[in-house]
C-alpha cells in the first residue's frame, strides 16, 4: 500500500498544533509563575542553569544562548549557563564519576542559594536531571522542570513543573522549545521594555 505522505504531514502538524491548543488551556499559569521566578532571579543578581539529555540538551542550550544573547531586544547579557555544553566537563565527569553525575557536579559547582535551575526531562524520569535537581534543592536554588504529560519523578521534585500534555517525544519538544522561547520574551520585556 502506497504511503501518502502529504497526508502524513498534515497529521503531524495537526498532532502538533492540537498540543499547544491544551497548552493554551491548561499551562497558562505555570508559564506565567516561570517566567516571574525567572524575572525575580536575574533582578536579584542571580544565574540561570539548565541542561537535559539529547534534544533537551539542545533545547537548554538554545534557552541559554537566548539569555545570553538576546531574544528581540538589544540589552545587557543575562547569567545562563546550559550544563552540556562543556564536553571536557561532561565527558570526565561521566568518566570519573558516572553518566548520572553529568548534571549533579556542576550544580554543585555553580548553583548559588536563590540561583534558578531548569531540568528538562520529557519523561521527567532522567536520573541524571533528578540527581541534579536534588542537588540544586540542597542548594538551595529555586527549580523549575519541563517535562511530559504526568511529570514523571520530576514532578514532585521541582518548584514548579510544566507538563505538555503528550507522551510522544518529538511533540514534547516542539512544546519545550515554544514555552521556552515565550518565557524569553517575557522576561526579555518585562526587564528591558520593549523598545522602539
Amino acid at each position: 500500500m502506497k504511503m501518502n505522505i502529504e497526508e502524513l504531514v498534515r497529521e503531524e502538524i495537526r498532532e502538533s498544533i492540537d498540543i499547544k491548543k491544551m497548552i493554551l488551556d491548561r499551562l497558562i499559569p505555570d508559564i506565567v509563575r516561570a517566567v516571574e521566578l525567572i524575572i525575580n532571579s536575574f533582578k536579584s543578581n542571580k544565574k540561570v542553569l539548565l541542561f537535559g539529555n539529547g534534544g533537551s540538551a539542545a533545547d537548554a542550550q538554545h534557552i541559554a544562548a537566548e539569555f545570553v544573547g538576546r531574544f528581540k531586544l538589544e540589552r545587557k547579557a543575562l547569567p545562563a549557563i546550559a550544563l552540556s555544553t562543556n564536553s571536557s566537563i561532561v565527558t570526565a565527569l561521566g568518566n570519573d564519576y558516572d553518566f548520572d553525575a553529568i548534571f549533579s557536579r556542576q550544580v554543585e559547582a555553580w548553583a548559588k542559594e536563590g540561583d534558578l535551575v531548569i531540568g528538562i526531562t520529557t519523561s521527567g524520569n532522567s536520573p541524571n536531571v533528578l540527581r541534579a535537581i536534588n542537588k540544586a534543592k540542597e542548594m538551595e536554588a529555586v527549580t523549575i522542570g519541563l517535562t511530559g504529560e504526568n511529570g514523571g519523578k520530576l514532578n514532585d521534585l521541582v518548584d514548579i513543573c510544566i507538563k505538555v500534555p503528550s507522551s510522544n517525544t518529538p511533540r514534547i519538544q516542539e512544546a519545550h522549545i515554544t514555552i521556552g522561547h515565550i518565557i524569553c520574551s517575557l522576561v526579555e520585556k518585562s526587564l528591558f521594555g520593549e523598545k522602539p
